[in-house]
């Protein structure tokens, strides 16, 4: 009943074509700038310093780590770790992706309320979110308040889906002012560091759209269910 409810099924439809869509983008267009080196030689490396120099955080460590788009900022250890295509690389790929790790850094030395709120909330969403599904499952074969206790248990996993946007968002913004404000590419890098974060933006919003629909769907269908008792 639960996989055969058509009406559901569409009702995903836009999440699943924004995604596909969305993950398109943003590889077609890393894979553009990741093989066109900026004018100015900055690496990945060199970027974040400029962003954290920028906002004045000295505190950060700017290490590398391994693998392909593994790029992130450990707020627990004061570390942002750059991977094999970012961080001694000289691309406007790297630079950016590189620059907006540093606005996360500086969104933590700043004490940023979104980013804390996403932080306060993800431990217990990691064990809510997984939790969720099993309760659901089973509250289709056993009782209507299982499955309820299923769907607030997701709820926190939505929220953190909607907290990332604007930690998202703003870290890229932070990353665009500090490249723009301090020369380390021109006019015409600058449009294109713009267009990388813009496509990698795009896949936070269709996550949170896609959970939000999810989350949605899920009251549909309990509904429906309820109805048909």
């Amino acid at each position: 009943m639960y996989y055969n409810d058509l009406s559901s099924l569409l009702f995903m439809l836009p999440a699943i074509l924004l995604t596909l869509w969305a993950q398109y983008k943003v590889k077609s267009t890393y894979s553009k700038y990741s093989k066109i080196a900026n004018s100015r030689g900055m690496t990945g490396e060199d970027a974040a310093r400029a962003v954290l120099s920028a906002n004045d955080v000295t505190s950060v460590k700017i290490e590398h780590i391994a693998g392909t788009m593994t790029d992130h900022f450990s707020p627990a250890e004061n570390i942002i770790r750059l991977s094999d295509g970012v961080h001694r690389q000289s691309s406007i790929a790297a630079v950016c992706i590189a620059a907006h790790e540093a606005g996360h850094a500086v969104q933590h030395a700043e004490n940023y309320l979104p980013n804390k709120i996403r932080s306060s909330v993800i431990p217990v969403a990691n064990i809510t979110s997984k939790l969720s599904w099993p309760l659901i499952i089973a509250g289709f074969l056993l009782s209507d308040t299982l499955i309820w206790a299923g769907i607030i248990a997701y709820s926190l996993a939505v929220l953190v889906y909607i907290v990332t946007l604007p930690v998202e968002f703003d870290a890229s913004r932070r990353a665009l002012a500090a490249i723009k404000r301090t020369g380390m590419l021109s006019e015409s890098e600058y449009r294109g560091a713009k267009s990388v974060l813009t496509a990698a933006a795009m896949t936070y919003v269709a996550s949170a759209l896609t959970s939000i629909l999810q989350f949605l769907r899920l009251l549909l269908i309990v509904n429906n269910r309820q109805r048909r008792d």
